[in-house]
């Protein structure tokens, strides 16, 4: 358990069904009247953000959210699987619970699987990836103006802005947070 007044940046705890990260909290002493904690949380399953006074003797069970490190392996329809390095086992993760940054992911690369009391509802993909650039249009000489960016496509398919001087075949670290292009390999 965990009461409100100890809540810090981080700490998961389940309310009403629904399990909450702490995002920003504030303990708050008016001049006049009880003490509360000001809080904004996240509702990790959902991920859906809202604001929440509590009073500070508040208690919530904690919620133990699970992260293990699992390598892609492939897709079959709508579900993708991801291998167990440890057990060799394999877990089906259902599209609709991968996010947009999924798309920079290929075979064979480890990413953290978020369990809560063993359903699967989360998938981080690592922070930079290395990936090829498969399509890029050539950069037109004279067009130096600063920061000048053209697209590419890279070998999982997806797109991104690049300087003018990265080519086809060229492989480059991505940013997934972001998917911006960060520098070459």
């Amino acid at each position: 358990m965990v009461s409100a007044g100890d809540f810090r940046n981080g700490v998961t705890f389940e309310m009403d069904g629904a399990v909450y990260q702490i995002i920003e909290f504030q303990h708050v002493k008016p001049g006049k009247g009880a003490a509360f904690v000001r809080t904004k949380i996240r509702d990790v399953i959902g991920g859906g953000v809202t604001e929440r006074t509590f009073n500070p003797s508040d208690k919530f069970p904690t919620a133990y959210i699970e992260r293990r490190e699992m390598a892609y392996s492939y897709s079959d329809g709508g579900l993708y699987y991801f291998m167990d390095g440890e057990t060799y086992d394999m877990i089906p993760v259902n599209e609709s619970d991968l996010p947009d940054s999924f798309k920079f992911v290929k075979e064979d690369f480890v990413c953290k699987i978020l369990s809560y009391k063993g359903n699967v509802f989360g998938v981080e993909p690592p922070t930079t990836v290395v990936l090829q650039i498969t399509k890029a249009d050539p950069g037109v000489r004279g067009d130096t103006a600063t920061n000048v960016t053209k697209p590419a496509t890279l070998e999982t398919g997806a797109e991104i802005k690049v300087p003018l001087f990265i080519n086809e075949g060229e492989t480059v670290i991505v940013d997934t947070r972001t998917g911006d292009y960060v520098s070459r390999a």
